[in-house]
């Protein structure tokens, strides 16, 4: 079994390395709504403390949190002035952990938006968020939880987002972009041709009757998402470049456990953060 789940981590990871080196195997079949890439990865963890600890021990800076009834309900780590992990403490009527949803960033949400409803897709309507920028949301392809709530969001003047544009950058944080995120879907090539024939992401297939597909995002094709099996389950596996030689002395000198990712050939690394979620860093893009 342990031999089995290494080859399907291998194989699924060969897939996002994919999309940093190679050109687009074949276009978007129609025009594509331009992204600006990925905003943020939401987790749902048990220990809200400890999770952010961990983060910060990355390098990683708790720029902002939101507050309601005196106790924090989220959590703002920044990876750059663009790219966060939003960390979510579980609840009761939220027990949960792990995976919650992946939110893309578009310099014109209200365009966005109507694109995909040219294509018959339902999305909410643009509305303000918590932290003053604009969002909206539309159900997906089908996940564990039910359709994937995927997240769209555009940086607004005086949210906290654009307030701390330049701050809380961690000079010694172990990377400064987040470059890919993987998705359990309970159909993986159903969510494989939803991601290229509705939404036009950009496809990359190493094998012709793949299941596994990883999709760059159109407008910032060094970011992808990777379309994986119900075998991921509720947990995230998120990819940041990295300069993985320094980055070893790094998680050494801070006593970060990690291993050398399984198959790679070019220096790769694997951790896991407290709840269990996979952070792979690759070498550079």
């Amino acid at each position: 079994m342990k031999h089995r789940i290494a080859a399907r981590l291998i194989a699924a990871t060969s897939l996002i390395f994919a999309t940093l080196t190679l050109t687009a195997q074949e276009p978007a079949a129609k025009p594509s709504a331009d992204l600006a890439g990925l905003a943020h990865v939401a987790l749902r963890v048990h220990d809200l403390a400890a999770s952010v600890a961990f983060y910060e021990k990355l390098g990683f800076v708790n720029a902002f949190s939101l507050s309601r009834d005196g106790a924090v309900y989220e959590a703002f780590i920044k990876i750059n002035d663009r790219q966060f992990i939003e960390l979510y403490p579980a609840t009761a009527k939220d027990p949960q952990i792990g995976f919650l949803h992946v939110c893309f960033e578009g310099s014109n949400l209200q365009s966005v938006h109507d694109y995909y409803v040219a294509q018959g897709l339902t999305p909410n309507g643009v509305r303000t968020a918590g932290a003053g920028n604009l969002l909206f949301t539309m159900p997906g392809p089908d996940t564990l939880t039910g359709p994937q709530n995927m997240e769209y969001t555009q940086y607004m003047p005086g949210s906290l987002h654009s307030k701390d544009f330049g701050q809380h950058l961690g000079k010694d944080r172990i990377s400064t972009q987040l470059i890919a995120a993987s998705i359990a879907f309970t159909n993986p090539a159903a969510a494989s041709a939803f991601y290229q024939d509705k939404v036009s992401f950009i496809p990359h297939k190493l094998a012709p009757n793949s299941l596994s597909d990883t999709y760059s995002i159109p407008g910032a094709p060094e970011e992808s998402i990777h379309i994986d099996s119900p075998e991921l389950g509720y947990k995230a596996r998120i990819t940041f470049a990295a300069e993985t030689a320094r980055a070893q002395l790094t998680l050494k000198a801070r006593g970060i456990p990690y291993e050398k990712f399984p198959g790679s050939s070019g220096g790769d690394l694997l951790l896991t953060d407290p709840d269990g979620n996979e952070i792979i860093l690759h070498r550079g893009l």
